[in-house]
């Protein structure tokens, strides 16, 4: 594995819509094929992977370890710094807008 590259890269995190800059190794679709074993065990160590293709070396996909489940954010940590208001046609109740 030794054309292996580190680059800074922007996902976006589809639970938050929230842009995580992560800082990974990118290696073309046959470096990948040819060294997959040692990438998942470095995956499982908390390594990040771009797989790359092409003369240009686009990137095709990301391998990257689980993040594990967030817990639920707590209501109430911006007050007094925000507020907000529905509008008279908003229907949903306090239940369904809490999830309880």
């Amino acid at each position: 594995m030794d054309s292996i590259k580190l680059s800074i890269f922007m996902l976006d995190n589809l639970t938050n819509k929230n842009y995580i800059c992560f800082i990974m190794k990118s290696m073309s679709v046959g470096e990948f094929k040819t060294h997959f074993s040692e990438v998942l065990e470095q995956v499982k160590a908390g390594e990040k992977f771009a797989v790359t293709f092409g003369k240009k070396k686009e990137i095709v996909g990301y391998f990257l370890p689980e993040i594990p489940n967030q817990d639920k954010r707590k209501l109430g940590i911006l007050e007094g710094k925000a507020k907000f208001t529905f509008g008279d046609d908003f229907e949903m109740t306090t239940e369904e807008f809490l999830g309880l």
